[in-house]
């Protein structure tokens, strides 16, 4: 049997960093207020001149480094975003020119905060079915660009960046077991409901939450999704990574599922909510705690609403 496993991880924030005081300024907020209600310090934000496939190139670069690859051995490139370098064609089309990697297959997935989990299910089924034996999975965000900065319940909240995987084929496992779930009729409790149509945005084109709905949502799926994968690996985590979007929801997630505090990973403080980015940047900050065979569980939930999991043997 083959399976897919993950040989190298890289990530990368814009240099650009605003800390919570900042908002104070131009909005009724304060550090203490974000840091109490999100555990979120500070953002990192792209110029206007960044593209998410430009945040993704460092990133991409350090993990074929550490992965020992060159781009050209790549088969797919797979690249969840929200907030994609155009309407088309797809970031993973200017990233991999970025790379040198054609002619891979290349194309986007749009999952938002569960968007790498989603592109790393694909990817591990794309290597387990004989299609590829190296996908380099990215996730990458510009989310600033969507962003109303007058709302105090959303701005606040998320950052740029991005994180990227190289999958590739193995005899030993790897991604031990996932899970992907959605729930449209949830789509207006978190989105970005404007449009462009005719060369005209139409409707609201900034991000809109109803932070109560999504908080309880987030917590209940991601633990649901994580129990169910660690039943189907007949496995516990050793180390548990989250989507970081908020602290309390990290904490309350990790309660449920009983696991110890220094096991689990939190990042949420430097880098805020990077959507898809979020957990193979956490993944790349924290790797170098991890031990060979060591089981590390990601999950995460988002607009969609979407969801997930996944038990990785590192």
């Amino acid at each position: 049997m083959t399976y897919a496993k993950i040989i190298g991880v890289g990530g990368y924030l814009p240099p650009r960093v605003v800390e919570n005081e900042a908002f104070s300024k131009s909005l009724d907020t304060s550090d203490e207020w974000i840091y109490s209600r999100t555990g979120i310090r500070r953002r990192h934000l792209a110029t206007a001149e960044q593209t998410s496939s430009d945040l993704a190139l460092p990133a991409a670069k350090d993990a074929l480094k550490q992965a020992g690859i060159a781009a050209s051995e790549l088969d797919m490139i797979i690249f969840a975003t929200t907030t994609p370098d155009r309407i088309y064609p797809a970031s993973a089309c200017f990233l991999q020119s970025a790379l040198g990697a054609a002619p891979c297959a290349a194309f986007d997935v749009q999952a938002v905060c569960s968007g790498f989990l989603y592109a790393l299910a694909v990817g591990e089924g794309m290597i387990a079915g004989g299609r590829a034996k190296n996908v380099l999975v990215v996730g990458a965000e510009v989310f600033s660009s969507i962003l109303d900065w007058q709302d105090r319940v959303t701005c606040v909240l998320f950052g740029d960046g991005a994180g990227a995987a190289v999958l590739q084929a193995s005899d030993t496992p790897g991604i031990l077991a996932t899970e992907i779930r959605a729930d449209g009729s949830y789509a207006d409790k978190l989105t970005t409901p404007g449009r462009v149509y005719n060369g005209k945005i139409v409707g609201d084109p900034y991000t809109r939450m109803d932070g109560g709905t999504v908080f309880r949502f987030a917590v209940a799926k991601m633990f649901e999704s994580a129990e169910s994968v660690i039943k189907k690996a007949g496995r516990r985590p050793d180390w548990l990574v989250l989507h970081q979007a908020n602290s309390r929801i990290i904490e309350a997630v990790r309660r449920r599922l009983q696991i110890e505090p220094e096991q689990c990973v939190n990042c949420v403080d430097e880098c805020a909510n990077t959507s898809a980015a979020s957990i193979p940047l956490a993944l790349t900050r924290f790797a170098h705690k991890f031990s060979p065979g060591d089981t590390v569980l990601v999950a995460a939930a988002g607009g969609g609403f979407t969801w997930g999991a996944a038990l990785l043997q590192w």
